[in-house]
């Protein structure tokens, strides 16, 4: 027993010397992150200042945006953003000629760029007057110009010497009062010039006003009416059937007409203060001057296409071209100016401005107020047509091209105003027009057929 319990002792003893014992070291391995700081060096950046483009004075001779307003908007705002000095300076197409002729005779110009009508450019042309701009065709191809706009500017030539940069046209416009007494079934987008009269006669009919209106006097358009409108509608042509039995019965309907035509009609310039102030309600008149109503009061006025007649749809798209003197003192400023006013913005302050329609493929929405979008689906309405007969401005008539103006209007005033004979005014009229013709030599133009030599009236 003593022997166990000895046993036992030991053993408890020996537990106790283990639990007490101290725990073997353990070795653990210490990492000390050391940062290193390496210097960069510094780099020096050195800002140069590059010097702004400038393409110096570049004077520009323009026969459009000529009226004071016009001329303020192109400087004020459509050219304002050129890369260099431009010289706006407005003028009549005759002074133009004359003084471009003058300076390419003498050798030595002024004038850098010109803006002006298809119609002035064969004269200038045929006196070798005007820079080939081909070299500038690469530069304007992704414009989308019309293929048959460019065509114009060639001048029937290999080569270009005129480019595109705006356009216009001539629509009609309407007061929405003026539209519950359209004649029955009329559609107001494919009128009838008929059914234009029938529609002045229910409203003087309903009101015992004379509502429609067109810009007669001498600050007005009447004669691209009668030049591209009425006499294409009832003949098919400007000048060929001018004293054509075509023409008579054109004429006795104009007459007819007229007698709804507000009769102060012969005071009228710009027809849309007349529209804005109500003494219309339907008128007839240029993109351009009817352009403030329907900035103005977008609300109140449909925008629709001329009429058509018996032969078709007679319209007179205006196409306004770019040319540079072959005297430009700056011709490199005048091409910066060619492609300055070809840019999307640019295109689209000049409708904005003076409501000439781009040339290069804009859209209008998101980019123009509503009342311009009117105008440009009018425009585009009236130009797609399948009864579309465009009327080209008179060509070839050089500096005599306001005697053709006048021909037209003296027989609207002799016709239409002071009541004479249909068949001896047109016969006076038309052997002066024939004269005209013959004095310059100028060939017959869309939509008359082409001619060999002087254009020859029926």
């Amino acid at each position: 027993m003593k022997r166990t319990w000895a046993v036992l002792s030991s053993l408890l003893i020996l537990a106790l010397l283990g639990a007490c014992a101290a725990p073997t070291p353990q070795i653990v391995e210490k990492v000390v992150e050391k940062t290193v700081v390496v210097e960069k060096p510094v780099e020096k950046v050195v800002q140069v200042t590059q010097a702004p483009t400038n393409y110096g004075n570049v004077v520009i001779l323009s026969t459009q945006a000529n009226p004071v307003e016009e001329q303020e908007k192109m400087r004020g705002v459509v050219l304002k953003a050129f890369a260099g000095k431009p010289e706006f300076v407005g003028m009549e197409e005759p002074a133009l000629i004359d003084r471009v002729l003058a300076e390419a005779k003498a050798g030595k110009g002024s004038a850098d760029l010109l803006i002006a009508l298809h119609g002035t450019y064969p004269t200038l042309q045929a006196a070798n007057a005007l820079l080939d701009l081909s070299d500038l065709l690469p530069a304007v191809k992704d414009r989308n110009i019309p293929d048959a706009f460019m065509k114009l500017g060639k001048l029937g030539t290999d080569k270009q010497y005129y480019i595109p940069v705006m356009q216009a046209t001539y629509i009609m416009a309407a007061n929405k009062k003026a539209l519950q007494y359209l004649p029955a079934g009329a559609d107001i987008n494919a009128l009838t010039w008929e059914q234009l009269r029938d529609w002045g006669k229910n409203i003087t009919t309903a009101t015992k006003d004379k509502k429609l209106g067109f810009p007669a006097s001498d600050r007005g358009l009447m004669h691209r009416f009668l030049q591209g409108y009425i006499y294409p509608s009832y003949t098919g042509g400007m000048v060929t059937g001018f004293k054509t039995k075509d023409a008579e019965a054109m004429w006795t309907f104009v007459k007819d007409m007229w007698q709804y035509v507000n009769p102060q009609a012969t005071t009228y310039g710009f027809m849309q203060e007349q529209l804005l102030t109500e003494e219309v309600w339907v008128a007839f008149d240029h993109t351009a001057r009817l352009v403030e109503a329907f900035k103005a009061k977008p609300g109140d006025f449909v925008a629709f296409p001329a009429p058509k007649g018996p032969k078709g749809l007679g319209f007179m798209p205006v196409i306004v071209g770019v040319a540079i003197p072959k005297t430009a003192p700056n011709p490199e400023g005048a091409r910066q100016m060619i492609r300055y006013l070809l840019q999307d913005d640019v295109q689209v302050s000049i409708l904005r401005e003076i409501a000439f329609f781009p040339v290069v493929g804009v859209s209008y929405p998101g980019f123009v107020t509503v009342g311009i979008r009117m105008e440009g689906e009018a425009v585009s309405k009236q130009a797609a047509s399948p009864a579309a007969l465009p009327a080209l401005l008179p060509v070839g008539l050089g500096a005599k091209g306001g005697e053709i103006n006048k021909i037209y209007r003296d027989a609207f005033t002799r016709i239409v105003l002071k009541n004479e004979d249909i068949t001896k005014v047109l016969t006076e009229e038309g052997a002066n027009l024939q004269k005209l013709l013959n004095d310059t030599g100028a060939p017959c133009w869309p939509p008359d057929p082409a001619s060999t030599g002087a254009c020859k009236l029926q």
